[in-house]
């Protein structure tokens, strides 16, 4: 099987999964955000947090045995060598860990890293170890966690947002949407997941329930994210963007599960938002 290209295993649409909070702090938010600039580099600091976790998982799968029949795996771009790709992750996580750090210092909210380092500590043992968490019960859990109260709560407070009803919302929201993203990758892998000892959510409990639970989870998506959005908006608007979730709740309920369908009209909902920034207000 012939090497793939390096932007071939990048594949930059699973990104937004970390670019989609940063957007979803204005959305959300019931008021001007004071440090958009912060809000935005923070925002780059998670995609290289995330990249270096997805360098992390496809080593930690070619060593377990999972996905090595994965074309698009980092380890395949670096010679079947994952020492290579994990090291090529370390790079990425350190360089997002500065920037982050950068931004806090910036911004005088250093406090912010009780709650990142523990969030980024349990991403690296998402893929880590001779059994990581990916690999048990606890792999949706500390997915939803860190997408959700870690990087979009995060995103929240380094935007100069104070903790309330959006920040609790985002963070149900994209927890939901990570887990459902999470899902969404699992059918097609079940098999192997199996032989390799993983206990991923299709492996537990099936294909059909995985698939249905991943669609009940962008609908949690949908209702957390309406519900800041709703009480403040006049009824066209209203009428507009509960028409808008409807029709994206009957996509991912009607389509053929995968990531892209997740993210796809999990944007689509988020530029929602971002397009009435004076009519939802």
């Amino acid at each position: 099987m012939p090497a793939p290209r390096w932007w071939e295993a990048l594949n930059p649409p699973i990104y937004l999964v970390s670019v989609l909070p940063g957007l979803g702090v204005p959305v959300l938010a019931d008021q001007v955000i004071e440090k958009p600039f912060g809000l935005l580099l923070a925002t780059i600091a998670v995609v290289l947090v995330q990249h270096a976790i997805n360098l992390f998982n496809d080593a930690a799968d070619w060593r377990l045995g999972a996905d090595v029949e994965k074309f698009s795996s980092w380890v395949r771009v670096h010679q079947d060598r994952p020492e290579v790709a994990a090291r090529h992750g370390a790079l990425s996580l350190l360089a997002g860990g500065l920037l982050g750090l950068g931004v806090l210092a910036w911004q005088q909210q250093l406090w912010i890293l009780w709650i990142a380092l523990p969030m980024v500590g349990i991403g690296y043992l998402y893929n880590a170890g001779a059994r990581p968490l990916s690999y048990t019960h606890l792999g949706e859990w500390v997915t939803g966690i860190c997408y959700g109260p870690g990087v979009f709560g995060c995103l929240w407070l380094v935007a100069g947002l104070p903790p309330g009803a959006g920040m609790l919302a985002g963070s149900i929201a994209f927890a939901s949407l990570a887990m459902a993203l999470l899902l969404s990758h699992q059918p097609p892998q079940v098999e192997t997941d199996r032989r390799a000892g993983k206990q991923s959510f299709a492996v537990r409990y099936g294909v059909a329930r995985t698939e249905g639970t991943a669609r009940l989870l962008f609908g949690v998506f949908l209702v957390a994210v309406a519900a800041v959005l709703l009480p403040d908006t006049s009824l066209t608007v209203a009428g507009v963007t509960l028409a808008v979730a409807g029709l994206l709740a009957a996509r991912v309920a009607s389509g053929t599960l995968n990531p892209k369908l997740i993210l796809g009209n999990a944007s689509l909902f988020t530029l929602v938002g971002l397009a009435f920034p004076l009519v939802l207000r």
